[in-house]
């Protein structure tokens, strides 16, 4: 292609996406009240359990419609990610080469489960993280929670365990490209596993030490998983290697 015509093609991709996106966005502000709803249960687990008064709050005459619209976008994206990641995926194809397609392609088929079931395990640790972080309010005190804050937060946390869950198979990469061998991944395997401790018991309630090591363990799993892929894969590379030496020594 041309980049004239390169543009055109990044053009139709985009508009695709953006069709799907605003039909996702659609979809998803029919059900924000449902995921709001959702959402309260926490703030409603707190004046239960720690006998105080805990609320949404919206600070500004558009909060709560500024919140529906975030809500619905969000939700859109999630709707329709099969649609852009599609997308981006057929616009870089055509530039990759066998090799390059068969790693993406692995790649592309275990991170995307592997982030979707961090995700969930972020939605499920949410309730436990607001009830510990809110019972630091002296005595008497009442929560009152800006809905925005209180969504951007929840967000971040779940994104941020899809994030760990997806992390090992980026090791993969690393070493299936050339940069990271299985030797250095399993030499941090002290400094990973302390990374993983911290990361669990900031994640999860420090009285809860059966939901850390519920959310510890996938991750080292995962990590171990990690360093046997790259250690089959230097093992196989080794052996390539040493063939080919052989035949151009001969």
């Amino acid at each position: 292609m041309t980049l004239g015509e390169h543009f055109v093609e990044l053009r139709k991709r985009l508009f695709r996406s953006a069709l799907g996106l605003l039909a996702g966005a659609i979809v998803g502000w029919f059900l924000s009240d449902y995921l709001l709803n959702a959402l309260r249960g926490p703030i409603t687990d707190i004046a239960t359990q720690q006998g105080r008064q805990a609320q949404l709050n919206y600070d500004s005459i558009t909060g709560a419609f500024d919140l529906k619209m975030q809500i619905a976008i969000t939700i859109g994206v999630l709707i329709s990610s099969p649609i852009w990641l599609y997308q981006i995926w057929a616009f870089f194809v055509p530039a990759l080469s066998r090799k390059e397609l068969k790693y993406g392609f692995g790649f592309f088929f275990t991170a995307v489960p592997l982030f979707l079931a961090g995700a969930y395990v972020g939605w499920l640790l949410v309730p436990h993280i607001v009830t510990l972080l809110t019972s630091f309010a002296g005595e008497g005190d009442s929560s009152i929670i800006s809905a925005k804050t209180y969504f951007d937060f929840v967000l971040k946390l779940v994104i941020a365990v899809g994030v760990a869950f997806v992390l090992p198979v980026f090791l993969v990469l690393l070493n299936f490209v050339g940069v990271l061998s299985a030797s250095s991944i399993i030499r941090s395997w002290r400094w990973a596993f302390i990374l993983i401790a911290l990361f669990t018991a900031i994640a999860t309630p420090a009285a809860d030490v059966l939901s850390m090591f519920l959310l510890a363990i996938p991750m080292v799993l995962l990590y171990l998983a990690a360093y046997g892929v790259t250690w089959l894969h230097d093992r196989r590379a080794a052996k390539a290697a040493l063939r080919i030496e052989a035949e151009l020594a001969t």
